[in-house]
Formats: structure tokens, sequence, C-alpha cells
């Protein structure tokens, strides 16, 4: 067994520009073309990433596409390159699987932007599962303003407020107090083999506090009830060669906790990295830490909020510092992303991209355009492990 180690950080939602297919991903009706989130950021926001930038981050961007990002102007001094989806969708699971070697093989099933987005026999077993008498929303929503709409009748009622997106999911907001945290996880859990026969991607739990609008609030709370990967994942590769897996964040509840040796979750994206850089001193020779970190999306993409995602990507800069200098000989750490969330875009749902695949561990080495599968692929040899079904090692 090789005592190299290998970390995967996935820096949700931080796209580059360029996918070749962005004129058939949407959002409020325009094509996602052009669309590029560190790019634009970077055009709008003075932004510093001195660590990332030092790897390759704005080489990367031009060579996605095109665009020469403000700021990101670095020498390549690690591993660089620009990688690209084949995946039918712009989702956090699709980019995770096929970044660990399972591209989907199905088209995902959607709900219609209408009300009732959701087919009876749904509701109905919602309803069924919850012991109520309807479901609140039941459309396409914000997750934050459909608390704000729908949370006092939520409360008063009882009834569970269930609504999607352009993504494959159903999620379903309660309040942790009124309905109860354990109900509503219980509750998505026992749903989800329903909506994963329809190949609806992940059932979400969107626990909520507070007692009235503007004063509701998500919680840390949330949990993924995703559809299994079809085969083989890195994760699964690792875990029956018998090596450490660790994963940090969500990539448990993506990856329906295969492959998984140890979990590492927390309340906000903070946390995860005490995780990450305690997991860069501790993790065992061979080990595999897959880390995902959400709030680039969930709190500054979706929400259209440039200086926040600015101010994430710089504070992550600084952990990704960190980290490095933590790093053994022999170890590689790769830093992409899952998919775009451009905050300077129309509408709130994610952007169709090209993602950054920036390596340290091997010195200055560009890798050019891969694929998505050719990261997990890479990740395997590294490790000295076989190889997922798809991908092409670049290293």
């Amino acid at each position: 067994m090789r005592d190299n180690r290998a970390f995967l950080i996935v820096l949700d939602s931080a796209g580059i520009g360029g996918a070749p297919d962005a004129d058939r991903f949407f959002n409020d009706g325009r094509p996602d073309t052009g669309a590029n989130t560190i790019g634009h950021i970077a055009q709008a926001v003075p932004l510093r990433l001195p660590n990332l930038d030092r790897l390759g981050l704005g080489a990367a961007i031009r060579l996605a596409s095109g665009l020469s990002a403000p700021g990101l102007d670095a020498a390549p001094q690690g591993l660089w390159g620009a990688a690209t989806e084949i995946s039918p969708g712009k989702d956090t699971p699709s980019g995770h699987w096929e970044m660990a070697g399972v591209p989907v093989p199905w088209e995902w099933h959607y709900f219609p932007d209408q009300q009732p987005a959701f087919p009876p026999e749904v509701t109905a077993r919602i309803c069924e599962l919850a012991g109520v008498d309807g479901v609140l929303a039941n459309c396409h929503a914000s997750g934050t303003q459909v608390i704000e709409d729908f949370g006092l009748q939520h409360i008063r009622s009882g009834q569970p407020i269930c609504y999607t997106s352009v993504d494959s999911v159903l999620q379903i907001a309660a309040h942790e107090d009124h309905f109860g945290l354990e109900r509503l996880l219980t509750l998505c859990e026992s749903l989800a083999p329903m909506l994963h026969r329809m190949r609806v991607g992940r059932v979400i739990a969107r626990p909520f506090l507070g007692d009235r609008p503007g004063r509701f609030a998500r919680t840390p709370n949330r949990r993924d009830f995703a559809i299994a990967p079809p085969a083989d994942t890195i994760l699964d590769i690792a875990a029956a060669a018998g090596r450490q897996t660790h994963a940090v964040g969500k990539i448990g509840d993506i990856f329906s906790h295969r492959g998984i040796g140890q979990l590492h979750k927390g309340k906000s994206d903070a946390d995860l990295a005490e995780h990450l850089l305690r997991l860069g001193h501790e993790a065992a020779p061979g080990s595999l830490t897959f880390a995902n970190f959400v709030e680039f999306d969930t709190n500054f993409g979706h929400r259209r909020d440039p200086q926040g995602y600015a101010d994430q990507l710089e504070w992550f800069d600084g952990i990704a510092g960190r980290l490095m200098a933590s790093l053994r000989p022999g170890d590689l750490a790769i830093f992409t992303a899952d998919h775009g969330n451009d905050p300077t875009w129309i509408g709130t749902d994610h952007t169709r991209e090209r993602v950054p695949v920036l390596g340290h561990g091997l010195g200055a080495r560009p890798v050019g355009h891969v694929g998505f599968s050719d990261i997990g692929a890479s990740i395997m040899a590294h490790l000295g492990l076989p190889a997922p079904q798809h991908g092409t090692s670049f290293l």
C-alpha cells in the first residue's frame, strides 16, 4: 500500500465559465451561455486569492472561458486545468458522482414549474407519512422565500412546506420545534425511495426556526437523502481496498454514505474547515479525504451576492494555504467545483460551467482540458488503486 494521501476538495458552485453545452441549460428562460462564477465575481469585486491563483486559478479561467479575471494573473506553480462535465445536469449529485468516476447514466426527473408542481400520488404519500391532510407551497420556490411566505401557515396548520427548483429535487421545510426535527428527517427518509424510483435525485429536509416572517431562518440541520450512485465510486474502491476514507460536509449525503469510513459534519463551512485542517495533520497514510464546502452555493450563489461570494472565496483561500502547509511529501490535494452558480447572473439557479482543477503536491503541471471523471481516475492513480469505470488519469 502506498503512503500517499489524497485530498479532494470541492468549492461548491465555484465554476469558471466556458461549458460547451451551456446553451442547453437555463435561468429564467435565458441560456447559461457566458456565465462565469469566479470570473464575473473578479470583474465585479476586487478579489485576492493568492494561494489558489498561485496554483493556477487565473490560468484555468482563461483556459476554460478566455476571460482574464482581474487580480488572478499569477504564473501557475501547481497542477492546473479545467474540467468539463458530460452528465445531463448542473446539480450537486451529477457533478460529484462524475468526478468520483460515475457519470449520471440517465435523465433526471424534474418537476414542472407550475402549481401544483408535484403529482397527486407524491403529495398523497407525503400526507400519509406526515399524518397531515395537505401540504403547503407545492411549487418552484426559493428556499428562504418559501419559509417567509408559508412559515406562519405551517406553524398554524402543521402542514409541511414542499417545494422544488430546476434541480431534480423535492425539498420539505418544517419548523424544528412545532413540527419536530426528527419527524421531518423521518418523513424525508421514508419518502425518498418513491422519489428515487422516479429518478428524482434528492429529497432534502430543510428545518427552520423563528416565530414570524423576518425571523424565520433555516438551521444547519439540513439532510439530503440522495439516490445511490449506480456503480462504484472512488470512495467505494478506496474503502474496499482497506483505505481510510473521510467525508467532510455533505459528501456522506451525496453518496448515500457508501464507501465512507468517517463522517465529519459541522454547522458551517468554518466548522468543516477545522475538520479538513485537522485531517491534513492526522489522516492516515494512503487515505482519501473528500470534502465539500457548500456555503459558496447556498449563501451567496443562489442569493446572487457577488460581494459575499468574494468574501467567502478569500476566506477559503486562507484555509487552502493552511492545508497545503500541513501536507506531507507525497500527498496530493485537488481543489475543484461541481458546477457554477454565477452570482451576477439572471435568476437564482445553478449555471452550467466548466470547473477549475488545481493541484498541490506535484509541482507545476498544466493538464489542459480534462473531464470530471478524470479527476477521480487521477486520485486513484495517486493512491495506487484501480481506476473507476470512467475517466483517465492526468497524472
